[in-house]
């Protein structure tokens, strides 16, 4: 109970000091959306201070000191009321991400799960069979693929099979004739256009997970404990799979925790190269037009799932490694 109430005052501390933070970064950001609105309106000519302080009404510009807007903010949070997105005026943010989460969630989060399953299971398989070619094959494999870069396999997969061979759509989660809905012909369709934003994800994050999986479990065959087991006349899969693995996995569950909190993020680059309408898309077009409302949620959002990912790891690797409550 100690150890778990130290965990939980840990993150809510945390998520305090990313609150704050995520008030502050948008603000030292140089630049504003009035600013932005008005330059184009400068390109049909001079705009007046009274046009100016009505761009600033409409978008809804915080006033007042900083002080002032920080306890307007933390009310705002308590209350999940972002405002109104400066990008797709007059759309609230609310409902802009929770349009866009679905697509991030299924998509991405599903990738991360299988990336995570199939590496660490190719990676306990390298490892117990270590200097042979079930070794050699992944572990080269995974090497190679992890050194792409996200964006240059996207584009790599956008052009050989998007627009060389055809084979799947170029952008977009669904046609464009289609309308969201649950039958079976949008979810195939939808699966249909998420394959090559999916590949590129899970190319690219698979050899972390054989690499870093295959060098723990190496030095955990080397144990005493491992040694007795296979003393005992152990069928091989039970030393390998409930004594070494068991142990070896411990780290990887620490990323895998990681990386699940940074699904709600998307995968920034890749959603961007194929139009894909997640939370990294939306991210994009936040930034890029400096939407502080959006932004704020946004980086908000995926800074709490984040945090939250960790504390369930840090609960969960107490639970498989008691040495670490002390």
């Amino acid at each position: 109970m100690r150890y778990l109430l130290r965990k939980i005052g840990l993150l809510l501390l945390t998520l305090w000091a990313a609150v704050t933070l995520n008030f502050f970064l948008p603000r030292m950001m140089p630049g504003s959306p009035t600013d932005a609105a008005i330059a184009k309106l400068a390109q049909n000519g001079p705009v007046s201070p009274a046009t100016r302080a009505a761009i600033e009404a409409q978008l809804g510009v915080p006033t007042g000191n900083i002080w002032d807007q920080y306890v307007a903010y933390l009310g705002n949070v308590l209350t999940l009321d972002f405002g109104i997105s400066y990008t797709f005026f007059p759309q609230s943010v609310s409902e802009l991400v929770l349009t866009a989460l679905p697509w991030t969630l299924v998509m991405v989060g599903v990738v991360t799960i299988v990336a995570f399953v199939l590496g660490t299971l190719l990676g306990v398989l390298a490892a117990w069979k270590r200097g042979t070619f079930l070794d050699s094959l992944p572990t080269l494999t995974g090497t190679f693929t992890s050194a792409f870069p996200y964006f240059w396999t996207a584009l790599l997969l956008l052009f050989f099979l998007g627009y060389v061979l055809q084979w799947f759509p170029t952008s977009g989660a669904y046609s464009p004739r289609a309308t969201p809905n649950l039958s079976p012909e949008f979810i195939a369709d939808a699966a249909y256009h998420a394959v090559l934003p999916a590949v590129t994800i899970l190319i690219t994050s698979l050899g972390g997970w054989i690499l870093g999986m295959r060098n723990t479990m190496i030095n955990t065959l080397g144990d005493d404990y491992v040694t007795f087991a296979e003393a005992n006349g152990l069928k091989p899969r039970a030393v390998a799979l409930k004594y070494a693995a068991r142990n070896a996995i411990l780290p990887n569950l620490t990323g895998f925790g990681l990386a699940l909190g940074g699904v709600v993020g998307g995968s920034l680059l890749v959603e961007r190269v194929f139009a894909y309408p997640g939370v990294g898309y939306l991210l994009y077009n936040a930034v890029t037009n400096q939407d502080f409302p959006l932004m704020q949620a946004l980086f908000l959002m995926i800074t709490v799932s984040v945090l939250v990912a960790n504390f369930i790891v840090d609960v969960l690797y107490g639970y498989l490694d008691p040495r670490t409550r002390r």
